[in-house]
């Protein structure tokens, strides 16, 4: 695991939501440290890489809360990749797999260069859903954070693009 000061910050809850599943719980971490949290997000990417960036995407639900954050601290868009069912027409739509059945995202067409953010990389269906997703509605993608990737369970990569991550456990 790449140590970094936050991560004393999240709790490990095993067996939750299943038995075997070490669940890491991002709650304690969000309501003592949220500022230090969306300025580590903020330095993943240089300056001079986000001079090119027009906004961040973030995947609903959590990825809304450091999107939105990172895009006021930066004075870039915020956009948001929905879950399915929660947008009028006209929207652009992907589906992906999860653990325990399917889902969609939706969002609204636009353009520009975004930044797809969300809280913990998984296996990687979400991530790659936000990402055809965005990509589909007229955006494009010029990165991906984090705040953890579960590494072990991943090898992520679209188009070229590997996610930044602020914690990584790597078992």
């Amino acid at each position: 695991m790449t140590y970094h000061p936050l991560k004393d910050f999240i709790d490990n809850v095993p067996d939750f939501p299943k038995p075997g599943v070490l669940f890491r719980d991002i709650s304690p971490l969000l309501s003592t440290k949220f500022p230090e949290t969306v300025q580590a997000l903020s330095h993943l990417f240089t300056e001079e890489e986000l001079k090119d960036v027009d906004g961040f995407a973030g995947v609903d639900s959590r990825g809304f809360i450091f999107a939105s954050a990172l895009a006021t601290r930066l004075n870039k868009q915020f956009i948001m990749p929905r879950k399915g069912g929660k947008l009028p027409p006209p929207y652009k739509e992907a589906s992906y797999s999860l653990e325990y059945g399917e889902a969609k995202l939706q969002m609204k067409p636009g353009n520009g260069n975004v930044i797809i953010i969300d809280d913990v990389l998984a296996t990687g269906g979400t991530l790659k859903a936000a990402a055809t997703l965005c990509s589909d509605a007229g955006y494009t993608i010029k990165g991906f954070a984090v705040l953890i990737n579960l590494k072990f369970l991943n090898n992520f990569e679209w188009n070229g693009l590997h996610p930044r991550a602020v914690i990584s456990y790597e078992e």
